[in-house]
């Protein structure tokens, strides 16, 4: 806690430093994609004053590949990812949870007692484990400490016996209560794959003769939630929606300048998308000038004029703004679950929605789950693996966040974490930006999209593009028909 509320210490004390002797106000000509060179209120705005020079990146306006796919799902004509001329009246978005139910507004955090903790994950694995034990059918759960010459069938979360990685070598099955609230160490040599991580809710088949460790010979590991049934009527000759993903950060990490947010605009104006996802970070604390404060404005005024350059920039277009925070937004709560960014002056704007890190939409019927947290990245580092299925482990385990404990740069707040962390339903589609390498993929029937970061360091990277719609029936052979139609990675 002591690390913790120095990292956020320093954050605040540096967002109201302002080194006003310094201060420059810069007006750049930004070249977007359609090749016009022009200044206008837009990129006024998205001029940062720096205390050296505002430079736009060399490497990045040099960069290959522009509006190049590199990843497709699905197979539909190009013309169809040009969004309609007028916006659609009748387009639905809302949280799948109950207004009492969503995570709002901000929160005391940074005080919870390792009881509180404990409470938290006993109720998932029991939670978990119920599931478990009513779909494999399994008449009772041992405690993982008896001796027995017998197999026995024990409910556990993964965990490990020191500080370090997670390892074959490392591997303890900790009990909840209710089977004696014992460690036991696991030997993984019968199984033939297995994909495990610290904080994983599992059941495993196995002998321990001396109650000193579990010879596993079978896990089961979770079982995904239901997906969700809407109630909105299904209009079969309706056009799919155009929905836009990006993750930030949207400046290179030698400069300042918001060059790959003008050209996502400019995306944005050309193909008319009814929906933009637009995750964070959009002032970056990693970013190499922000570390070192080379700014002479608030990160409060930077991230404000960001924001208000995006909704000018796309209001001929009239799309939907969906903005979602991000652990590394330099301004914001440092806090995971974390609540939506405070934009008072965009309170009536009836195209701005702003979510919390994580959150589950629904838009016209289709549940889209979102977290800018890099998870996939996490549990890759924890995970022990001789059959990899990462992405799965967050629908099995029904959480946007199923590691624990988590990585150094997550405050994690359990009682939170409880109400909003959790996944209601399996969504229809996935969003996990990570620094891993982009990819759509089928997950057990939820279309999971990585899909990148605007930039990579000095250079430009990637954004995603889907268009969804529901689906009223099954296939002609009863298989669940994906409301995901189509989805792409793209280079800015």
């Amino acid at each position: 806690s002591g690390c913790v509320s120095a990292q956020k210490l320093h954050r605040c004390v540096t967002a109201v430093l302002s080194h006003q002797s310094l201060e420059r106000v810069f007006h750049h000509c930004f070249k977007p994609l359609d090749g016009i060179e022009r200044c206008d209120p837009v990129t006024s705005l998205l001029s940062v004053s720096i205390s050296n020079s505002a430079t736009p990146s060399q490497k990045y306006s040099h960069r290959l590949g522009k509006g190049e796919v590199v990843v497709k799902h699905g197979d539909v004509q190009e013309a169809r990812w040009r969004g309609p001329k007028d916006p659609r009246p009748q387009l639905q978005l809302e949280f799948l949870e109950e207004p009492e139910d969503s995570l709002d507004s901000s929160y005391k955090y940074m005080f919870q007692s390792l009881r509180d903790i404990r409470n938290v994950l006993t109720e998932k694995m029991e939670e978990l484990g119920e599931c478990l034990r009513s779909h494999f059918n399994i008449e009772e759960f041992s405690p993982v400490s008896l001796p027995a010459q017998d197999s026995i069938t024990v409910l556990g979360q993964v965990c490990c016996d020191g500080n370090g990685k997670l390892n074959a070598q490392s591997l303890l099955l900790e009990a909840g209560p209710a089977q004696g609230a014992q460690r036991v160490p696991v030997n993984l040599s019968e199984l033939s794959e297995y994909s495990l991580f610290p904080g994983q809710v599992l059941v495993m088949e196995g002998m321990n003769t001396t109650g000193n460790k579990l010879m596993a010979s079978k896990v089961y590991e979770g079982v995904p939630l239901p997906f969700y049934t809407s109630d909105v009527e299904v209009d079969a000759d309706a056009e799919p929606l155009n929905v836009l993903v990006a993750c930030g950060p949207y400046t290179p990490s030698d400069s300042l300048t918001f060059d790959p947010l003008l050209d996502l605009i400019s995306v944005i104006t050309r193909d008319r998308p009814d929906v933009c996802l637009l995750l964070g970070p959009f002032v970056d604390s990693k970013h190499e000038q922000i570390e070192k404060m080379q700014v002479t404005e608030t990160f409060e005024a930077i991230f404000n004029r960001c924001i208000k350059s995006i909704v000018d920039g796309t209001k001929s277009v009239g799309c939907r703004l969906v903005f979602v925070p991000s652990q590394r937004d330099v301004h914001h709560h440092f806090v995971y679950p974390q609540p939506p960014f405070t934009l008072p002056n965009l309170s009536e704007d009836q195209r701005v929605t702003l979510a919390p890190d994580p959150c589950t939409m629904l838009i016209n019927g289709v549940t889209v789950g979102v977290t800018s947290t890099d998870i996939l990245f996490h549990l890759g580092a924890e995970e022990i693996i001789r059959f990899s299925r990462i992405v799965k482990h967050m629908l099995t385990q029904r959480s946007y966040y199923p590691l624990y404990p988590p990585v150094d740069d997550v405050n994690m707040d359990y009682e939170k974490f409880q109400s909003f962390g959790r996944m209601p339903f399996t969504p229809d589609v996935l969003i996990v930006p990570s620094e891993l390498r982009y990819f759509v993929k089928d997950v057990e029937g939820c279309v999971c999209i990585n899909p990148g970061r605007l930039t990579k360091g000095q250079v430009g990277g990637t954004y995603s593009r889907m268009l969804i719609q529901p689906c009223s029936a099954p296939s002609e052979d009863g298989r669940r028909v994906s409301p995901c139609l189509a989805a792409q990675v793209v280079k800015i």
